[in-house]
């Protein structure tokens, strides 16, 4: 031990009998740990709670000791040059919290202030500080950290789940036309009137030898051209309704190839932060919804200003406009108004932003919802779950951009808005992952 030590501190230790009594008092019974180092970062006093943290009973027994004779090397080095710092510079260390490694293997958490000693003529004679026992904290933050990013993970796949569902639900109803539309299409082969012409060319065939006067005297032949006539009308009629059938049947299948090369774009994008296209992206989403949007006589209006590319991941910007324009939807079916209306807007926002909003003219929110209508679980629909709001905010807030919800209250409508950074040019190209 360095027996020069402690006669440095007496030096400056307090002038008066009271002052020695406070100090003594202090270290003797504060809780966290305090101690004091000379130059060398040697320990020169410290509180009896910091002996005991080392497992010494009296704090006298630290004296001369160094960090080197309980932490770890690369610990007591970086302390080390920390304290060389503060002498130097006269600039504290204030709040750090930081993972201490000690000699034996053990790891715990601290929050550390530290300060340059000085002595009565103002010069730096060491170091001094106070810490305190970080590790359980420490493991609350960590283990609630956990459960937050699990929750956050568990909406986000909640929200996947949802966009899932509506594509599927769309594809659903697409199926259900094609069903239509290849059931008219058999009907319409099995009442075709192909067996009428074989019919015809067996009687013309049977009296090919007098064909001539077989039309024209014979009650049979003369309503030949008659029938013919009748047959070329009724083959052109059948032709028209059975192309447009196939016609509808070719756009439906061409809508559900759309709706799964979007899907798979959805899923294979995940992470891949690139310029986009507003447009595309609304065009894209209401195209995932168009079923239901025809099936409930909603009207789209689009209000697009020509704005920069916004800067974010496809699939998380078509999972939030697909569900806001899908609630958007029920709003408008569940409200008064005959004609059903939503409005999809684009716009310029504060610099480097760009808007989206997605606007309905239906039911409305009541005031008091407002402040819950993004909380995980909060939905005011009998069959929702609340997970959808919640997974979009979480998602803008992932893209450094917010979501958020104005209306004029019930009856009234609502206009979601999401606000996204527009894309910088000089920015690195995005990494696929």
């Amino acid at each position: 031990m360095n027996s020069s030590a402690a006669p440095e501190l007496l030096d400056t230790a307090p002038a008066t009998p009271l002052e020695r009594t406070l100090v003594a008092a202090f270290l003797h019974h504060v809780p966290d740990l305090v101690y004091f180092k000379d130059t060398a970062s040697r320990y020169i006093a410290v509180s009896k709670s910091k002996a005991r943290r080392h497992g010494r009973e009296h704090p006298a027994d630290l004296v001369g000791l160094s960090d080197r004779d309980f932490f770890s090397k690369q610990h007591a080095d970086r302390a080390r040059a920390e304290e060389e710092a503060i002498m130097r510079t006269g600039v504290p260390t204030v709040g750090l919290v930081e993972k201490v490694l000690w000699a034996d293997g053990r790891e715990t958490w601290v929050r550390t202030t530290k300060l340059p000693l000085q002595d009565e003529h103002g010069d730096v004679i060491g170091t001094f500080g106070l810490t305190q026992d970080y590790t359980e904290t420490k493991r609350a933050e960590d283990a609630l950290e956990k459960t937050r990013k699990e929750l956050f993970d568990a909406s986000h796949v909640a929200g996947m789940a949802e966009v899932a569902t509506g594509v599927l639900h769309n594809v659903g109803n697409v199926l259900n036309s094609l069903n239509v539309s290849s059931t008219l299409l058999a009907t319409g082969l099995r009442q075709s009137k192909a067996e009428s012409l074989g019919k015809l060319s067996a009687l013309l065939v049977e009296h090919a030898s007098d064909l001539g006067n077989f039309i024209t005297n014979d009650p049979k032949g003369r309503r030949i051209p008659e029938f013919i006539a009748s047959l070329a009308v009724h083959a052109i009629e059948e032709r028209n309704r059975l192309l447009a059938e196939v016609d509808s049947l070719q756009k439906n299948v061409d809508h559900i190839r759309e709706i799964v090369v979007m899907q798979q774009a959805f899923a294979t994008m995940v992470g891949v932060v690139e310029p986009l296209n507003s447009i595309e992206l609304m065009e894209d989403s209401l195209r995932m919804n168009a079923g239901a949007l025809v099936r409930h006589d909603v009207r789209v209006v689009r209000d697009f200003t020509p704005v920069s590319p916004l800067h974010g991941e496809r699939g998380k910007v078509l999972q939030i406009l697909v569900n806001l324009i899908r609630n958007a939807k029920y709003a408008a079916d569940e409200g008064d108004s005959t004609d059903k209306v939503i409005t999809l807007r684009i716009a310029p926002g504060a610099p480097g932003r760009v808007l989206l909003s997605v606007q309905d003219n239906g039911i409305g929110i009541a005031p008091e919802n407002l402040t819950r209508i993004f909380a995980h679980g909060f939905t005011t629909r009998k069959e929702g779950h609340g997970f959808g709001l919640h997974s979009s905010a979480n998602a803008a807030i992932e893209m450094k951009g917010t979501l958020a919800v104005h209306t004029a209250g019930i009856g009234h409508g609502a206009t979601f808005t999401l606000d996204l950074p527009a894309h910088d040019p000089s920015a690195p190209p995005p990494k696929r992952p």
